[in-house]
């Protein structure tokens, strides 16, 4: 991280940003992403106050769409010291007092941003880059959108019609309407300087990227796009996770994991996924959505028929979710507690992997691909 700071790539070092700068916001993540904080801040404190000491520092935790992040999970993220002595504002997306307009999107959608960040002299981001199921790739530019975006803004962006678009898939960003709105979002919002990591399975930093938004996470996404592209080896029914805690807390969450499955599973095929989801199904209208519909396909198309503006919380999960039950069955492994929400949710519960394997080829599947971690994959021919 250090070295990736000392060398930031089409940007001055953030200390010389740092200089004549009244107060710093910085971007971090949530309690749903396993970017290593501990690591990061320290350097990125250290450099702020190489290049003015006198530089007020606040932690804007970029929520999202996602619940608050409790005071424990910032102590566990952070660790104390940090998590006592820097001020620290967590994102409410529904919040209209603490969301202020800077401009308009591509798409046509009002971009709202955290006050603290707008009102900010110096606003830099950390995070990391992994494969994402519908942004290409997370990181730089999501920390804005949907991270520290009011609701109207975010929902804009997750659309029913972008989330159709064939280019709006993991390891794409070029022809992604959605990464079109959230590099804008970031220029709007002047976000002057990111520092992003790639992490193994073992969630250890392996690279580091630093400066510009666009270009230093667009050497970021390269990188691991050679560290973790495959090419899909179909079979009849494919195996994958969502890499353990603490993706796998939550239905929500695991969808993603669940289109590493589908680029790799035959038409027809079944889908097995194993997650504790020590959270439930992650989101009240996402699951609701799936309970109440008449068939996956009536809710696709339900969606589909949706404006832009009409888009509801959690509509793009729902149907990313919906698209995958059209084509495959799904058999999903968790606690005995999940059961009822999994049936609900139109899925195949099973209470172990054997089990779940058995049921599949109880049903005439035979083939078999494994994918163990199916968020840490890019998997394209």
């Amino acid at each position: 991280v250090k070295a990736a700071m000392e060398n930031p790539i089409d940007s001055p070092r953030l200390r010389e940003l740092a200089r004549g700068r009244k107060n710093c916001v910085v971007i971090i993540s949530d309690h749903t992403r396993p970017v290593p904080s501990r690591d990061i801040l320290p350097n990125l404190f250290a450099e702020l106050r190489e290049g003015n000491p006198d530089i007020d520092i606040t932690l804007l935790v970029a929520t999202g769409f996602h619940r608050p992040t409790t005071r424990a999970e910032l102590e566990a993220k952070l660790g104390r010291e940090i998590a006592s002595s820097v001020p620290i504002v967590i994102h409410d997306c529904r919040d209209p007092e603490a969301n202020v307009r800077v401009g308009v999107l591509p798409s046509g959608a009002p971009c709202l941003i955290d006050r603290a960040a707008a009102e900010a002299d110096l606003l830099v981001a950390e995070g990391f880059i992994e494969p994402h199921f519908f942004a290409g790739f997370s990181g730089g530019r999501k920390s804005v959108l949907p991270g520290i975006c009011d609701q109207t803004t975010v929902l804009g962006n997750h659309c029913s019609r972008f989330i159709d678009s064939g280019h709006s898939r993991t390891g794409i960003l070029d022809g992604n309407p959605m990464h079109k709105d959230m590099i804008a979002a970031a220029k709007l919002a002047k976000l002057a300087y990111i520092v992003n990591v790639v992490i193994d399975e073992d969630k250890k930093t392996v690279a580091a990227f630093a400066g510009n938004y666009v270009t230093a996470h667009r050497k970021g996404c390269e990188f691991l796009l050679g560290y973790c592209r495959v090419k899909p080896a179909y079979a009849d029914i494919v195996i994958t996770s969502n890499g353990g805690a603490p993706l796998d807390q939550n239905i929500y969450q695991c969808v993603k994991g669940m289109t590493a499955a589908e680029a790799s599973c035959k038409p027809g095929g079944v889908i097995i996924l194993c997650a504790e989801c020590a959270d439930g199904h992650g989101g009240e209208s996402f699951y609701k959505s799936l309970r109440d519909c008449a068939c996956p396909r009536a809710l696709y198309d339900e969606f589909m028929a949706t404006p832009q503006d009409k888009t509801i919380p959690d509509q793009w999960e729902s149907q990313i979710l919906a698209r995958i039950l059209i084509k495959f069955r799904v058999v999903f492994v968790s606690r005995p507690e999940m059961k009822p929400i999994i049936e609900d949710m139109k899925m195949t519960y099973a209470a172990s992997l054997p089990e779940a394997v058995a049921l599949a080829k109880s049903w005439g599947k035979e083939s078999v691909t494994v994918i163990p971690n199916g968020i840490s994959v890019i998997v394209r021919d």
